[in-house]
């Protein structure tokens, strides 16, 4: 057991107190006694009937695609894909209150990535399903990371949490089990103790390439795929038209001048490399990071015999200082001259441990002429002193006109529309976060913009949100006192914003799961509209090629499920016979008590009361 203050196991989870909130309890008899072990419904004489049926709410619109979805996901390990704002939330907790019912004192385990998607899940757990407040624990990380132990796979290798009563594990945003992720050490540990419990993975898209995608199901031990995309029949009467616009903005220039200067900074180091025949000189307008760190890799797996120790560590510093410097192009590419010279200052001012690095640029004239020119522009001499806005990136004046343009034009025609509209914006890099919302905040009160970044890490640089700030955002937007939201990744990712008309991509990634999260935030309740803005040259390709993943991927899965490689013992969860039938019900439930939930969360209290759900996030199964 862990010894330090505040620090639960998963299996204290279940034991925390509950409080008299006024909520409507389920009937006697849909909250069986606790016992020891997990039994099934079907063991208690006063619950003979539990296990012929399963439940689905008719309390929301019955759409047949969830209902088909939740079918399928009771019976077998079922990854569901299904995109942004169309219910996979929904979904979830129709499964869980259905093993809820079906394992009176079995445990439901509900896995997600942050708190608010945690505090979002328990929500529609009890409005949706009605479970009760008092039988739902959150496990969060409010210990500090370097006390805080790997939680749940910690606990589950000692014995202390229990495996074998847990019957149903549901994921949330799957397409992260790769590699040694928390969540794949937690099924594996799992496995190891328990073979009889029901897996279900959910995500807007199942992987950024074939490859990802068979990762994801055989770390989760997935049976059955069910796909839906924007396309897909069943999900268009349910969804709204979405058109997408590429707009490709050249450089420009002035941005262009940067870059050839900027380039010459890199010749300089990348030079030695070639000179030293680690690296193959290619034209630095289309070499890569990736492409270094690969070559840095090779490096250090075979070094040429030619070099001798100090040589190699020489060179291994130049592949450091270029895949940094090859950092700030990208930046200087897609978002920048201030993201360029945010970055930049990082490494200067010693807040990057790079004093070797720090040396030889400030031995290289060229670069520190850049320094100084974009320190002129963006360090403002006092505060007092008005600066006007310095569009950085060609990219920031299309931005604006598009976001400037969509507000008029709603505004003109606000007289014939009941609704308000509102506007996100996304941004990978916090320092562009705030350029584009200190832009945007010359258009008040026709734009009033709000920023939402991912929480504060170690270091200088843009603070980031605590996740009760983040929660506290997106309360705000969805209330309406601001109609813009400019955000990192963290906004990709499956929290409940409300319904947004326009969404703006300010870059472009790889991974199509990011675009697909992204797109998913509009066209909910009535017609939405992407634009995605792109420097020419390489951000057009990585947009292009992102495509070209996506749509291979859809249809691998379509069209050749046969091509991946299922796990086949998906374990049968009631016993041999009982084949339960589908009986829809209308669940009535209270007023939702927030104020339970955060009494509920985990934070030391000991109580001799259960709780029958646990709802937890990677950051307390492991660090």
């Amino acid at each position: 057991m862990s010894n330090v203050p505040n620090q639960r196991t998963l299996f204290q989870t279940w034991g925390v107190s509950t409080s008299q909130s006024k909520v409507v309890q389920p009937k006697k008899d849909e909250v069986p006694d606790r016992t020891e072990e997990p039994i099934l419904a079907f063991e208690d004489d006063e619950d003979d009937d539990d296990l012929m049926v399963w439940i689905y709410p008719v309390n929301y619109p019955i759409r047949e695609y969830q209902l088909k979805m939740s079918e399928a996901a009771l019976f077998q390990n079922t990854l569901v894909c299904l995109p942004t704002g169309l219910g996979k939330t929904f979904i979830a907790s129709v499964v869980m209150y259905n093993f809820y019912r079906w394992y009176p004192s079995g445990k439901i385990v509900f896995m997600a990535p942050t708190k608010p998607l945690v505090a979002q899940q328990i929500e529609a757990c009890y409005k949706v399903m009605g479970i009760p407040q008092a039988h739902m624990a959150e496990l969060t990380g409010s210990t500090a990371a370097k006390q805080r132990q790997e939680v749940m796979v910690n606990d589950l290798s000692r014995d202390t949490c229990p495996a074998q009563q847990v019957k149903c594990v549901v994921i949330d945003e799957a397409h992260k089990a790769l590699g040694n992720h928390a969540y794949c050490q937690v099924i594996r540990q799992m496995c190891s103790q328990n073979k009889q419990f029901r897996i279900l993975a959910l995500s807007a898209t199942p992987g950024g390439d074939t490859r990802s995608v068979q990762s994801v199901i055989s770390n989760l031990l997935i049976s059955h795929i069910e796909l839906r995309s924007e396309e897909s029949p069943d999900i268009q009467a349910h969804s709204h038209q979405r058109s997408v616009e590429k707009v490709v903005v050249p450089l420009g220039e002035v941005l262009a001048a940067y870059q050839a200067r900027y380039l010459q900074v890199l010749e300089k180091f990348m030079s030695r490399l070639a000179q030293n025949r680690v690296m193959a000189h290619k034209d630095l307008r289309t070499l890569s990071k990736y492409q270094l760190i690969l070559a840095r890799d090779q490096f250090r797996k075979n070094p040429p015999p030619y070099l001798k120790g100090p040589q190699q560590g020489m060179l291994e510093g130049d592949f450091a200082l270029c895949i940094s410097l090859y950092h700030g192009y990208e930046l200087l590419m897609q978002m920048g001259l201030r993201s360029l010279f945010f970055y930049i200052q990082g490494i200067m001012d010693g807040s990057r441990e790079m004093s070797r690095a720090r040396n030889e640029l400030q031995r290289t004239p060229t670069f520190m002429d850049l320094c100084q020119e974009m320190e002129a522009m963006f360090v403002k001499p006092s505060a007092g002193t008005y600066e006007p806005f310095i569009y950085s990136h060609p990219k920031l004046e299309k931005l604006e006109d598009v976001v400037v343009q969509h507000f008029r034009q709603w505004a003109k025609g606000s007289s014939a529309s009941k609704f308000s509209t509102r506007v996100m914006i996304f941004s990978s890099f916090r320092e562009s976060v705030q350029e584009i919302a200190a832009m945007l905040n010359r258009h008040v009160p026709l734009i009033r913009v709000m920023t939402f970044m991912g929480q504060a890490s170690a270091g200088k640089g843009v603070k980031g949100f605590t996740q009760k700030e983040q929660l506290e955002v997106v309360h705000r937007f969805r209330q309406g006192g601001f109609n813009t939201l400019v955000s990192t990744c963290v906004g990709e990712e499956g929290l409940d914003i409300g319904e947004v008309d326009l969404i703006v991509c300010f870059d472009a990634q790889k991974n199509p799961i990011r675009l697909v999260q992204r797109m998913g935030r509009t066209g909910r309740k009535r017609q939405g509209r992407i634009v995605v803005i792109l420097a020419e040259g390489r951000e057009e390709r990585t947009y292009n090629q992102s495509q070209s993943n996506k749509r291979s991927v859809y249809k691998s899965i379509t069209s050749n499920k046969n091509g991946f490689h299922m796990y086949p013992n998906s374990p049968r969860m009631l016993p041999e016979g009982v084949n339960p039938t589908l009986h829809k019900m209308h669940i009535t439930c209270g007023q939702f008590d927030h104020r339970e939930t955060s009494r509920r969360s985990v934070r030391g209290r000991r109580s001799t009361s259960e709780g029958r759900t646990s709802l937890i996030h990677p950051q307390n199964m492991s660090e």
